[in-house]
């Protein structure tokens, strides 16, 4: 008889573990707190990017944030939640500024990185999942020449540590790769390794795949807590309501440090709310999705819509939707673009990206129930690491031989 497992998250991470669980002839079912594919995987830029191996702890970052901070239109902003929770959470990102513990986090999300990609490439090829999959890679353009120079240093990293590459363009040759941009501008540099997709359509055909498999969803459906017996969940219980299985896999993003009590561990995740606006594709939209390292804000092209995204807010769990800071994403677009932007939006979205203080994921067993797998933390690399994460976790679910050197995303590491 095969396992039944319970995906708790219906989001991209849980989806990938359900698929791959499934593939292994797992009874799967996927419970979510909203609806399936909802949350942070709806509204991202779509980027499957091994370019973003280096994690956000860099040296001389608290100097660049609190400079950022004190910016009149900056589209970071800085909130912390008065508990010791929060305050540890920035007090340790602040120390994992420097040199050694950037690359050693950069080792652990490359190789997370460059699986993934591989892996949606498979997936797509031998599974059919529409998702508007593109291999054009991502323009990281700068307002200056002088920011343009400044990076060189870190594309050299990337190229002589992992292998990434990118293609300088300055001048008319900026312009004649994309159109799009005005000219005058400092500088790109072209990833051309990178990848990009619209997120709303590769979690429709997802569950569709998953589906005709037959996984279960259970949708506005809360976990409050498990059933657990001698170190072992017997089931997860929601409005009065027990649902029992063998084995659990808690896939709950930003949501994950409300079950740190049941988990037996103190999951460091901070919710870092991001911004997006889906519209109509303009007259002269970008052909190579765009990243406009001085505003911090990107841009997606697809076969049928156009996202402008980003921004980082440490706010806490804040739902609401400031006009101000849509309005950032617009702005970053016109310095940079003909045609930023077209009319009517579609969708105004935010999301809350799991952020750990050292910019890797956790996927790893709980310490508390034998039978519960974390898989959460991802940063703002959800759909990047997806593919990768879901394979990991069916390898360490039914015990198999690990791709990825676990150590990385252990749970013992962050004590």
């Amino acid at each position: 008889m095969s396992e039944r497992i319970i995906v708790i998250g219906g989001g991209v991470i849980g989806a990938m573990c359900a698929w791959n669980l499934t593939q292994a002839g797992c009874q799967v079912t996927v419970v979510d707190r909203d609806n399936f594919g909802a949350a942070c995987s709806h509204g991202n830029c779509g980027y499957v990017s091994p370019s973003h191996a280096l994690p956000l702890t860099r040296p001389g970052q608290v100097t660049a944030t609190l400079k950022e901070m004190f910016k009149r239109n900056s589209t970071f902003a800085i909130k912390p939640r008065l508990s010791t929770d929060s305050l540890s959470w920035f007090w340790k990102f602040g120390r994992r500024c420097n040199q050694q513990a950037m690359m050693e986090s950069a080792v652990g999300r490359n190789a997370m990185l460059q699986s993934s990609k591989q892996l949606y490439q498979q997936l797509i090829q031998d599974e059919g999942i529409e998702c508007e999959w593109k291999e054009v890679g991502i323009l990281f353009v700068f307002d200056t020449p002088q920011g343009f120079e400044h990076y060189r240093e870190t594309e050299a990293l990337l190229r002589e540590e992992f292998g990434v590459a990118a293609t300088p363009y300055t001048g008319d040759q900026l312009t004649t790769v994309e159109p799009a941009l005005k000219p005058g501008l400092g500088g790109a540099w072209h990833y051309e390794g990178d990848c990009h997709l619209r997120p709303d359509k590769l979690m429709t055909s997802l569950r569709k795949n998953l589906e005709s498999r037959g996984t279960q969803f259970l949708e506005q459906t809360a976990v409050e807590r498990f059933i657990s017996e001698n170190g072992m969940a017997r089931g997860i219980e929601s409005q009065g309501q027990v649902f029992e299985a063998d084995k659990f896999v808690v896939a709950t993003g930003a949501w994950t440090p409300f079950l740190n009590q049941h988990l037996g561990c103190k999951i460091p995740i901070e919710p870092g709310k991001g911004y997006s606006l889906t519209m109509p594709t303009p007259a002269r939209m970008p052909k190579i999705p765009i990243i406009f390292e001085d505003a911090h804000v990107a841009i997606t092209p697809m076969d049928t819509k156009y996202r402008i995204g980003s921004t980082m807010e440490f706010v806490g769990y804040d739902t609401t939707i400031d006009p101000g800071r849509l309005q950032l994403l617009k702005t970053a677009a016109s310095k940079y673009l003909h045609d930023p932007y077209c009319d009517p939006v579609e969708e105004q979205w935010f999301g809350w990206r799991p952020m750990t203080w050292d910019g890797k994921p956790i996927i790893d067993r709980s310490p508390a129930m034998k039978n519960v797998w974390i898989a959460a933390g991802h940063n703002m690399l959800g759909i990047s690491m997806a593919t990768g994460t879901g394979k990991l976790v069916r390898e360490l679910m039914l015990d198999e031989k690990p791709h990825l050197d676990t150590q990385h995303f252990s749970i013992s590491r962050l004590r």
